[in-house]
């Protein structure tokens, strides 16, 4: 039974182009940046487009870097603390409990790759020995971060440089892979039937391997991931009918507060719609610079070529504020630079810690047999 049901998931994928592989997506906007280069006499003056950040935010720029941009607004940031790979591993640890006790934070607590993409490497430990276990395995420089429970949003945002105010292009509201038991479907079978869960099945089914088979009681909500990645499973839905002056205006202030920022998506926490609207009590978890993308076009109902439009619209953007930076001084990356990022950026991304379930689990099975360690479970590990 569940073959036929992994072939849907395979016609899912195939026919709803959210699915298709950035590669795939991309072929059309790749021919319009080659024309918008031929046009401004320059094939990455776009990484101009934020001067304070590394290509503007094209690839392997630091995420605690741009977080500590925000200096002027870090009432509205999430907590967070840079851990270095160089450190040894007691150090790591170390910093890890100091950050908490400082900070005064309990578990859950976020982990992310510096440098990331697209939810690579995030990881939400839930324990103190899930916290301990990635920290002591990460290969890569770390950030650690409070985990802001709510509503998670992506805010699209830009202003011309010669304009004094910036603007809200695009809201995307971003909910939470989830499914509701029955008391009868195993959760592998609720994954395979659910409309949202189907198109994500092998990517759900291998992440929650450890209880497919477990039967979630009538009304349970199964929460299948804590990351607002689409790649991941969450769903983006179009949430530009939530602007609000009061919206536009609180993300212009931190827009413009954040000197050489002109271009990118925040991704924020917040406990309701009303807030957001109101432009209060949210935090700011991740700024993406220039490849960002406004991701209310992975809305189901978003037509493929609505979405090209969009994305045309971003990219003319991106072009047109990276020129007038660049007239004015700002650093354009070349293409070696690019080339050479993209190359350094692959290279590290392969020391990504993986889903926290999955790490989880092969760590379980490796300590059990392990010579002279017992089993070891996260469930019975205490929280900090």
């Amino acid at each position: 039974m569940v073959k036929p049901l992994l072939l849907r998931s395979s016609w899912l994928r195939l026919t709803r182009w959210e699915y298709w592989p950035p590669w795939l997506t991309y072929v059309p906007v790749v021919g319009y940046v080659a024309m918008l280069a031929v046009k401004h006499r320059s094939a990455t003056v776009f990484t101009a487009a934020n001067p304070a950040i590394l290509a503007g935010g094209f690839i392997g720029e630091s995420k605690i870097d741009i977080l500590e941009g925000l200096g002027q607004s870090q009432s509205s940031v999430a907590r967070s603390e840079f851990i270095d790979k160089k450190l040894s591993i007691e150090a790591r640890i170390a910093a890890t409990l100091a950050f908490l006790e400082r900070e005064r934070l309990s578990l859950p607590i976020v982990l992310k790759p510096d440098q990331g993409q697209r939810g690579s490497g995030v990881v939400v430990a839930r324990t103190r020995e899930e916290l301990i276990r990635s920290v002591t395995r990460s290969r890569v420089d770390t950030i650690l971060q409070e985990y802001v429970p709510g509503l998670e949003f992506g805010v699209f945002y830009y202003r011309h440089p010669l304009e004094a105010r910036g603007h809200v292009l695009s809201i995307t509201e971003k909910q939470l892979p989830v499914v509701v038991g029955d008391g009868r479907r195993t959760l592998e079978q609720l994954i395979l039937d659910g409309d949202r869960t189907r198109g994500m099945a092998r990517f759900h089914l291998e992440r929650q391997a450890a209880r497919v088979h477990d039967v979630p009681s009538d009304g349970e909500q199964v929460s299948l991931g804590d990351c607002g990645s689409h790649c991941r499973g969450a769903t983006f839905l179009d949430g530009r009918a939530m602007l609000t002056s009061a919206l536009e205006d609180a993300f212009d202030r931190i827009g413009r507060a954040y000197e050489g920022f002109y271009f990118g998506r925040f991704d924020v926490r917040v406990g309701s719609v009303d807030e957001l609207q109101e432009g209060r009590g949210f935090k700011i978890i991740e700024l993406n610079g220039v490849t960002s993308e406004a991701t209310h076009i992975y809305d189901p109902g978003v037509g493929l070529f609505e979405a090209y439009r969009v994305l045309f619209k971003v990219w003319r953007l991106a072009f047109a504020i990276g020129a007038v930076n660049a007239a004015r001084g700002a650093k354009v990356s070349s293409l070696r630079e690019l080339v050479r990022l993209t190359a350094r950026y692959q290279q590290e991304s392969r020391g990504h810690l993986r889903d926290a379930a999955l790490s989880s689990q092969s760590s379980a099975a490796s300590e059990s047999t392990a010579p002279g360690r017992g089993s070891s479970s996260p469930q019975a590990a205490s929280m900090a």
